[in-house]
């Protein structure tokens, strides 16, 4: 007999389940309502709220309203790419905002076990990492401009200026991930001082503001973030100096690894009898017409290396490897 009633209960319970799954599809609800609709106490909606891995719409909302996601199964591939993509947005996490990290809660719900505990406690500790604003707020105008298409004025120190800020009026037209610091940057128009398109880093935009009146701006269609950033090896595209193709030799202890590939532009030329390989990388410059981004990528691979060209790559390359040897030289002579 304890048997069946407990047969009954749980088949009554799955009945209300299914029902809550079709309403919470529909349209959001308050755990108030669809206890009101299901004809049980707010704990027991509360609980098939949980079951149903429903999602709270706006955190910070009260009374909270809660919706099913669409699609909410996701294969084992799609939560894979899903999970990768939580961790990249984990790791370049601008600041605090609430509606930043409301996404990312979302998001992690959508996951299977085990990976879906280890985004939750990750957002939880993105909380405790940012107790301010910071980026935060900048993050949520750049979003807002960016969608809505309102033209944005702010303070910018450009690296390697005069480090003081000048003024900047923008269209947004994309925003992007560096690959190489996976910082956000936003690509524009510069109505001001440049009268081009131009890329700034999120975390240097200071006061930044919506020009009024609110209009709308519109983003020329032949405007292709790809082709902008085809010559990027950072986030510096067409923006900034003509491209330059940079040949470089690796020693046989690095060939294997380029050969893995993932770098962009990057193109094998020969695999000499010593084990070493030379390549050829077209890349993009800044308005020096040098390609920074790339040296410090260089760099990063010390001895195993060597510039080939251009020529003054190859110079900047060699006096900073003497510099660096000579600051070792020094120190060494301090106990």
């Amino acid at each position: 007999m304890a048997e069946s009633k407990r047969e009954t209960a749980n088949h009554r319970k799955a009945l209300r389940l299914v029902e809550a799954k079709e309403l919470l599809r529909a349209k959001p609800y308050t755990a108030t309502e669809l206890a009101r609709v299901l004809n049980v106490d707010k704990r027991t909606a509360l609980r098939y709220l949980e079951d149903l891995q429903a999602v709270e719409l706006e955190e910070g909302k009260r009374p909270p309203q809660y919706k099913l996601l669409e699609n909410q199964d996701l294969n084992p591939v799609e939560v894979l790419v899903t999970h990768s993509a939580l961790r990249l947005l984990y790791h370049h996490t601008p600041g605090y905002n609430p509606i930043y990290f409301s996404a990312l809660n979302k998001l992690a719900r959508r996951l299977l076990e085990p990976a879906q505990s280890v985004a939750l406690k990750s957002t939880e500790d993105l909380k405790q990492r940012f107790t301010s604003w910071d980026e935060g707020e900048t993050l949520a105008r750049v979003a807002e401009a960016w969608f809505k298409r309102r033209t944005v004025e702010f303070d910018y120190v450009a690296p390697g200026g005069s480090g003081t800020p000048r003024k900047n009026r923008v269209d947004i037209y994309f925003i992007e991930i560096a690959r190489t610091n996976l910082a956000l940057y936003v690509i524009g128009y510069e109505h001001g001082y440049h009268r081009a398109l131009r890329t700034y880093k999120l975390g240097r935009m200071d006061n930044l503001e919506y020009v009024t009146p609110d209009e709308a701006y519109t983003v020329p269609a032949d405007f292709d973030p790809r082709k902008y950033l085809s010559n990027a090896w950072g986030v510096v595209g067409t923006s900034g100096g003509k491209a330059v193709e940079v040949r470089l030799r690796f020693r046989k202890d690095a060939a294997y690894r380029v050969e893995e590939g993932g770098y962009p532009n990057l193109h094998i030329d020969s695999r000499n009898p010593d084990g070493s390989l030379e390549v050829h990388i077209t890349v993009g410059t800044n308005k020096n017409n040098f390609p920074l981004e790339l040296l410090s990528w260089v760099q990063s691979w010390g001895p195993r290396v060597e510039v080939l060209e251009p020529e003054e790559l190859r110079k900047r390359w060699l006096e900073e490897a003497r510099m660096v040897s000579k600051i070792g030289e020094d120190n060494g002579q301090h106990p």
